[in-house]
């Protein structure tokens, strides 16, 4: 800052005003730096405020892309919204979902075949695990028809039907799990209600904020076993306020990760997509929910 005041008292009167320039700049930088949005290496990115709904970062977010896992989320979310639901009603594992895991080489909750695992304990397996094997028993359970392929048909079918509700102009699913057969897709935006959708329901507030979790299940001879699961979303107890929501990744995915934290209040929720690793999607979230509670 260049002054060209003259005289003993202008001279004064400068100190006077740079003296303060420096106490308040700090704070100035600081709060400029807050409202500077992240550069994230995904390819896709939202983040919105979850009580208004107010967009609050956007990167390509209205591109769709495969979303691995992240399916799961709607899955989940039919589950919960069927009529008159009995959480404790039990689901026997079929041969099928084993064998449909070992074809593709999908993510597991290691199901037994023959256990009987209640529609909770099934949630826990879809959520933090992301077992394929859980997703597949749900959309057994809950589709309708009189054959597992016309019942799964009709689930994937319930998904769509919400995703329609819900207004979302570019989402399609063609699985339960996020193995597409083609045209499984959403966005980042879309993701994101989707998620802000379902963490309406205190059932799946309360799963996707479990790290880790003991469940006592049925074996087919009428005893018991304990199964163990962990979340695969790292930001829960590495990020102060995080309260989900779920991974996702594929060849076609990349990494991804709908994600949301409450702080103060305040709950910002978001999507990225086709980040380049693990490690770098958590950064990626971590960046925008940073940046969402700063603006």
């Amino acid at each position: 800052m260049t002054f060209s005041f003259t005289g003993v008292r202008r001279a004064a009167a400068v100190t006077v005003v740079t003296g303060a320039l420096l106490t308040v700049s700090p704070l100035a930088a600081s709060s400029a730096q807050a409202a500077t949005a992240p550069s994230i290496v995904a390819a896709g990115g939202y983040v919105m405020n979850n009580s208004t709904g107010k967009s609050l970062y956007t990167k390509a977010a209205d591109t769709r892309r495969a979303t691995g896992s992240t399916t799961k989320i709607m899955t989940a979310k039919v589950v919960l919204s069927q009529p008159n639901l009995n959480l404790d009603a039990k689901v026997t594992i079929q041969k099928a979902y084993s064998d449909y895991i070992v074809s593709k080489n999908a993510s597991s909750a290691r199901l037994i075949v023959g256990d009987k695992v209640t529609v909770r304990q099934l949630l826990y397996g879809l959520m933090l695990p992301s077992g394929c094997d859980a997703a597949y028993a749900l959309a057994d359970k809950f589709g309708s028809g009189t054959t597992r392929e016309a019942r799964v048909k009709s689930f994937i079918g319930k998904m769509n039907a919400a995703a329609t509700g819900l207004g979302l102009k570019n989402t399609r699913f063609d699985s339960f799990d996020g193995i597409s057969n083609g045209s499984n897709y959403s966005t980042p935006r879309d993701l994101t209600k989707i998620a802000s959708s379902a963490m309406k329901n205190s059932t799946f507030r309360a799963i996707v904020k479990t790290k880790s979790t003991r469940q006592k299940v049925t074996t087919k001879t009428g005893g018991y076993r304990y199964m163990d699961w962990t979340n695969t979303n790292k930001l829960l107890g590495t990020y102060s306020g995080a309260i989900g929501v779920k991974t996702g990744s594929g060849a076609l995915a990349k990494y991804c990760l709908v994600f949301a934290a409450t702080r103060n209040g305040k709950t910002v929720i978001g999507t990225v997509l086709a980040s380049t690793s693990e490690t770098n999607r958590t950064a990626d979230a971590k960046k925008l929910m940073d940046f969402g509670f700063a603006v």
